[in-house]
């Protein structure tokens, strides 16, 4: 099982950085994502700021969300 995500901040380009709770830092990039369905709201980037962590996972208000495993698996190391 991967480790959960406790923190998260958004960064420019449409990057996430996120601190898993195994004390790993890594950047997910979210714009390949930007143009499929419920993520294009995701081009706001006033709306890409309200990033959030849920359960573990995160979550923006209008419920884009991607899963800690996919978060983990396809982040790259800082």
């Amino acid at each position: 099982m991967n480790p959960f995500v406790k923190e998260v901040e958004p960064l420019a380009d449409y990057k996430l950085r996120l601190f898993f709770t195994n004390g790993e830092a890594k950047v997910f990039d979210v714009s390949p994502y930007l143009d499929k369905g419920i993520f294009s709201e995701l081009k706001d980037k006033s709306y890409f700021k309200q990033v959030q962590v849920v359960a573990g996972a995160v979550e923006w208000p209008n419920e884009q969300d991607f899963s800690n495993d996919t978060l983990f698996l396809l982040s790259d190391p800082v």
